[in-house]
């Protein structure tokens, strides 16, 4: 159980955040509201409120940071971006809780028979979702959306962009000396700090060592964030010069060497893939190549219906690597297997909330399912109104910027909109193994989304003024208003 320091924490964090945006610029006080919760703030623990969405440490640092950007700093969020379809996906993704309640009113009974004299039974049910739940779920859809406004309303520039690059990179360094402390000794930081280990230890230790977790949800999520932090290495080397590209070229190789000890051979083989992408090739070149993981990646639920995906011939190479990670892999695909089975029962809206997307034993009712891709957990919980409209929210940035790159001159284009977008692509393909979607990728979303939409507009003029677009959750402000706006 967590600790009382853990629950402080979490409390604690609006006023850290208050305080991020009276001492440092509005960019950068958004990165670290969003990103230091993410890294240092307890998983797990959370405030269980009655008819309100559970507050954790993703949703605590978003709905703080965006407070502060509205109440502290007294900036303006637009929430409406330019582009219909990325209206109607964040619609989508928005209020699709509504059907997905109304197609779930009904309980899930399971009766138990007890072999005792007499024969006794026993009743587990899981409930049906009630009008209720649709305010907590377009709440909780809301707040992940949090970072996403943030982003595309503050960071949509040259500066923003660079300034999310150099975050990861500078984040990653610093996150390395708590992991190699956990890769020498023993992933054991979570339990000193905040009284509890967060997952199963047994998952952290691999090849005879430890895996690192620190303060994440798991070693995988680590090590993935390593992979951002070796990519956005790689695009400062790039655009650096002089005694600057010298030292992220030692931070590099640096990070490269803390990334093989997380212990994850997926983490590892996007960084020492995409890494020579980045440094190499033209940024036109880059971002196909990001479009064409992006589009793998939203293909990839329909593309195990018809039986695309050769998994026999993926476990085959696996276990020519790792017998482990071969067993880990046929484990995920098994239990893939059978959630894509119990999804196409409701395939349009999924089955909802309180575990009803997972396969449930037919007497006790008790879970025998493990989901750890994030797709399959949207797609079971939402179907395919809901996955479309989440990984089409992520794509839509990558796509936008693909296409402009072709209309532009490349020297108009910044030179870390490329990196940003390539890891997007690099994060929803880590999403069809486990649920590594974090507040800072869709903050690193909207920021690219807001930066095409600039280059899109005449003589990219910045976001519309309070007169020209002053919308308050379909009202109108006016516009010599002083108070911040939505």
């Amino acid at each position: 159980m967590p600790n009382p320091v853990a629950y402080l924490m979490l409390m604690l964090w609006p006023i850290a955040c208050a305080f991020l945006f009276t001492r440092l610029p509005l960019q950068r006080a958004i990165i670290w509201g969003i990103l230091g919760g993410y890294l240092i703030l307890p998983p797990v623990a959370e405030f269980d409120l009655p008819l309100v969405p559970s507050m954790n440490k993703d949703s605590i640092a978003s709905v703080a940071t965006f407070l502060a950007c509205l109440f502290v700093a007294r900036k303006r969020i637009p929430l409406l971006p330019d582009s219909w379809p990325v209206r109607v996906l964040l619609f989508s993704f928005v209020l699709c809780a509504v059907p997905t309640v109304l197609t779930n009113r009904e309980p899930l009974i399971f009766e138990m028979a007890l072999q005792a004299e007499p024969i006794r039974f026993f009743t587990n049910y899981v409930p049906g979702m009630g009008l209720r739940d649709i305010l907590s779920i377009i709440l909780s859809q809301l707040i992940i959306l949090l970072p996403f406004f943030l982003g595309r309303a503050h960071l949509a520039d040259e500066a923003g962009l660079r300034n999310l690059v150099l975050a990861m990179a500078a984040a990653g360094l610093a996150y390395s000396l708590p992991s190699i402390f956990e890769i020498i000794f023993a992933p054991v930081l979570n339990i000193y700090v905040y009284g509890f280990f967060q997952h199963d230890f047994n998952q952290m230790i691999r090849e005879g060592g430890f895996r690192p977790i620190v303060f994440l949800p798991h070693g995988l999520w680590l090590a993935f964030f390593m992979t951002t932090a070796v990519l956005s290495a790689t695009a400062l080397i790039r655009h650096s010069h002089g005694k600057n590209r010298e030292r992220w070229t030692a931070a590099l190789v640096y990070l490269l060497l803390v990334l093989n000890a997380c212990k994850s051979l997926a983490a590892l083989g996007y960084g020492l893939a995409l890494s020579p992408v980045l440094l190499f090739l033209r940024h036109n070149t880059v971002l196909r190549i990001a479009l064409g993981i992006a589009a793998l990646a939203i293909a990839y639920p329909a593309l195990r219906n018809i039986g695309a995906i050769p998994l026999d011939a993926i476990l085959e190479r696996a276990a020519a690597i790792s017998t482990e990670r071969a067993q880990s892999l046929e484990f995920r695909f098994t239990n893939e297997e059978q959630l894509l089975e119990r999804a196409h029962l409701k395939p349009w809206f999924g089955w909802g909330g309180w575990n009803r997307n997972l396969v449930l034993d037919g007497q006790t009712g008790q879970i025998v399912s493990i989901p750890d891709g994030a797709w399959i957990i949207a797609f079971g919980t939402f179907g395919w109104v809901g996955y479309i409209a989440k990984m089409g929210l992520l794509a839509a940035p990558i796509i936008m910027m693909a296409r402009q790159s072709r209309k532009a001159n490349s020297a108009e284009i910044s030179d870390f909109a490329a990196p940003l977008v390539l890891i997007l692509a690099a994060t929803m393909t880590d999403m069809l193994l486990n649920d590594t979607l974090t507040p800072f990728t869709w903050l690193c979303a909207g920021a690219v989304l807001g930066y095409v939409e600039q280059l899109r507009r005449p003589l990219k003029r910045p976001l519309p003024s309070p007169r020209e677009n002053a919308t308050v959750f379909g009202g109108h402000m006016p516009a010599d208003e002083a108070r911040p706006v939505l």
